[in-house]
């Protein structure tokens, strides 16, 4: 195939959309698997030949292999995107996936943690001392505190705090940055860290969070964190930092937050991807009349 091509989308991804690495890697599986297929099938070994029908083909070829709904939506995605991005550059005239439609799926209800699960995670597990301890707490906090990602925290520098205004600025999907308010007491913890990790003989001095031999946090490093300590919280099966993200969402929501507000908290680019955390509200609504109402 055409890897001058693929090369620049990638390109594209990481410098212009500022995906995550992780999101990269799907999106280059996706497209190679497309072009394995089209050429084993069809002999096609350059992109720009690609028509309607291939794609076609090979979506009824991954249902015929059992590949679930939001899987084939996922590659259809990152088909679109790599062929909308040749469009947008002059390199072809029409785009083959064009008219495909997304597979209907169920939706899937975020997972989260209960309020008093959240408290006992930040208030009664004991997290270690030292620089080790100290950083993962604050992880656990901050994802917390503010719903970011897990990329975003990773990302996260010491400039982004900013004290006066209450406040840290996080670098989101799409280059786009949003305001996020936090605590006086959350400030507190972000400023305690900072004096512990300045104990160290090396530290990154620009990234907020290092790890214990001084260098920045990586996503591996933040899913062990979180998956070590929700176990020790929750009997919830998934244990990611998604999770606490989801969390975040849901207990302002049952809180009384606006659903606009939390859409901006948590870098959505549209309010259809926020609603899913008022199912869980409703859920909770049907929870309170069964056990309150006389006739629940």
């Amino acid at each position: 195939m055409n890897s001058g091509l693929l090369a620049e989308f990638v390109h594209y991804l990481k410098f212009e959309k500022r995906y995550s690495p992780h999101t990269i890697a799907a999106y280059e599986t996706d497209l190679q698997q497309f072009f394995v297929f089209s050429l084993a099938t069809f002999d096609l070994d350059d992109p720009l030949f690609i028509n309607h029908f291939h794609v076609k083909s090979w979506l009824a070829d991954l249902k015929e292999k059992k590949a679930v709904a939001r899987s084939i939506n996922r590659k259809i995605s990152s088909l679109n995107s790599f062929y909308k991005h040749l469009l947008r550059q002059g390199i072809i005239s029409k785009n083959p996936v064009k008219l495909l439609h997304a597979q209907k799926i169920p939706p899937r209800l975020p997972i989260f943690l209960k309020e008093q699960e959240s408290n006992f995670l930040l208030e009664e597990i004991d997290f270690g001392a030292g620089v080790a301890g100290a950083t993962d707490r604050l992880v656990c906090e901050l994802l917390y505190a503010t719903g970011m990602r897990r990329n975003e925290l990773q990302q996260l520098k010491e400039r982004d705090v900013e004290w006066s205004m209450r406040q840290i600025r996080v670098l989101g999907k799409g280059n786009k940055e949003r305001l996020i308010p936090v605590s006086p007491a959350l400030l507190d913890s972000i400023r305690d860290y900072i004096a512990v990790k300045k104990e160290m003989e090396v530290y990154d001095e620009d990234y907020l969070l290092n790890l214990p031999n001084g260098k920045p946090l990586n996503a591996s490093y933040i899913y062990r964190t979180v998956k070590k300590y929700l176990s020790q919280t929750t009997t919830l099966k998934k244990r990611s930092p998604h999770v606490l993200r989801h969390t975040f969402a849901t207990h302002l929501l049952n809180n009384g937050a606006n659903i606009q507000a939390i859409k901006d908290l948590l870098g959505h680019s549209s309010l259809a991807a926020t609603q899913i955390y008022t199912h869980n509200s409703i859920e909770k609504l049907k929870d309170i009349h069964k056990q309150n109402h006389p006739r629940g």
